[in-house]
Formats: C-alpha cells, structure tokens, sequence
C-alpha cells in the first residue's frame, strides 16, 4: 500500500466511508442470518465500526475544523484500499462462507490501511489512534475467523445443504 501520495484529509474521509460501509454491511447481513451466534456477532460488529466512524469523525473536526465532513462519492479512487469494493461484494451472494472470507478480507485490508496512515503521519495522537483503530480491526479479522472456523467443523455434522445459505438454522 503507498498512501503518501494522498491528503491526512482524503484518507480520514475514506476511513469514515468505509466504516459506514462496514457497519451497513454487517447490519444487513445480521438481518439475514438465522444463525443467532453469528446474527449477535455481526450486529455488535456493526456497532463497533459506527463508533468507529465517529472517532474517524472526531478526528476529522479537529484536524479540519474549519470544513465540512463531505464524503467522496466514488470511493474506489483509492486502488490501494479495496475494503469498500469487498464490503460491496459481499451483498452479492447469499453463501455465508463467501460473506465471512470476503469480510475477514476487509478487516484485513483497513487494519494495513490504519497502520500505514499511522506510519506516515507525524502527529503522534493521530498516529496512536490510528495504531488502534488497526489493532480493532485485526480483532474484527479474528472474530469473522472463529467464527469461519467453527462453521467449518460443524458443517460436516450438520449434514444440511443449505447449511451455508443464509436461511441456515444451525
């Protein structure tokens, strides 16, 4: 990833837009899923990535007080960061297994982002937070993980084809 030939603004801009992609996303897929385990999780996933975007939305107004929060409206300007194209994938299947590899894939992928924001910036504060924000979404990655994981080991029990579809009622 090579975010230096970008703006701390263009970049805290993105990071807000794919938090609220984030969290719509997991939000969405929460409703679909029977799965009550997997249903709990995705919503508090959800959860985290709004406060997410508020801390991205705070930092925003301090860094540019001055300005107003606009959004871009093609956020896939930035090739190096690919989680928002991955959350919008991910609304195009109903495979639950294709849902979690594509959402451990987008954890990853604004974890990288998150830390490299914070290697090349040189306030120190903007830096921590942006340390953190990535250790959260390394988090994310290991919950969607486990809980990938353990879809895997109880798949072979269930013995239920539609085990991976949404309507799912392990």
């Amino acid at each position: 990833m090579d975010l230096g030939k970008y703006t701390i603004e263009d970049l805290l801009l993105l990071g807000i837009k794919s938090e609220i992609e984030a969290a719509r996303v997991y939000r969405e897929t929460a409703a679909r899923v029977k799965n009550p385990f997997l249903k709990t999780r995705l919503e508090s996933l959800s959860k985290e990535e709004e406060k997410h975007r508020e801390i991205l939305e705070n930092l925003y107004r301090k860094f540019f007080p001055n300005k107003e929060i606009v959004l871009p409206e093609n956020p896939e300007f930035l090739p190096e960061f690919p989680e928002i194209k991955i959350f919008r994938e991910i609304n195009t299947t109903t495979d639950i297994r294709t849902v979690l590899e594509k959402a451990m894939q987008a954890e990853l992928s604004a974890r990288d982002y998150y830390n490299e924001i914070a290697e090349m910036v040189e306030d120190e504060e903007l830096a921590k937070m942006m340390r953190y924000m990535a250790k959260i979404e390394q988090g994310h990655y290991n919950i969607l993980r486990i809980e990938y994981e353990d879809m895997e080991e109880f798949e072979a029990i269930m013995g239920d084809a539609n085990y991976e579809q949404f309507d799912a009622r392990f």
